[in-house]
Order: C-alpha cells, then sequence, then structure tokens
C-alpha cells in the first residue's frame, strides 16, 4: 500500500509509518490529519471511508489503515 505510505509520509515526514503503531494514542496524527487523510485516501487509492469507520482503532497504526482499505475495497 504505497500510496497510503506517501500520503502519511507527506504529513509528517519525519514518523516510521511503517512501524510506528501508536499514531492516536501518542497524539502523531490528530483529527485534522484524519481530515486529510480521509480525503487523500478517497482521491489517490479510490476509496470512501464512512462515518462508522471512523473510529481510532482504524487509524491508530499503518497495518490498520491498510486492513481498513483492504476490507472497504472488497465490499
Amino acid at each position: 500500500m504505497e500510496k497510503l505510505l506517501e500520503i502519511l509520509q507527506e504529513m509528517h515526514e519525519d514518523i516510521d509509518f511503517s512501524t510506528h503503531v501508536s499514531l492516536i494514542d501518542d497524539k502523531v496524527i490528530d483529527s485534522f490529519d484524519i481530515i486529510t487523510l480521509i480525503a487523500e485516501i478517497d482521491d489517490r487509492i479510490g476509496v470512501t471511508i464512512p462515518p462508522e469507520e471512523l473510529i481510532p482503532k482504524n487509524f491508530n497504526s499503518f497495518s490498520a489503515m491498510v486492513n481498513l482499505i483492504n476490507k472497504l475495497e472488497n465490499e
């Protein structure tokens, strides 16, 4: 999921998103970042994230975001 990693790196180039597992808990990304992320995922990956999926566990790590995107792509 290279496009997602690119989006995240553009937002915070100083964070290693591939290894950080508590992005929200550690306040690495905030609500404004989530809004930006949702828009970028929709624009660049073509996946719309519905409101019911906007929960912290879906955005707390890169792997959680990948799992969410894969789940939504397969629905």
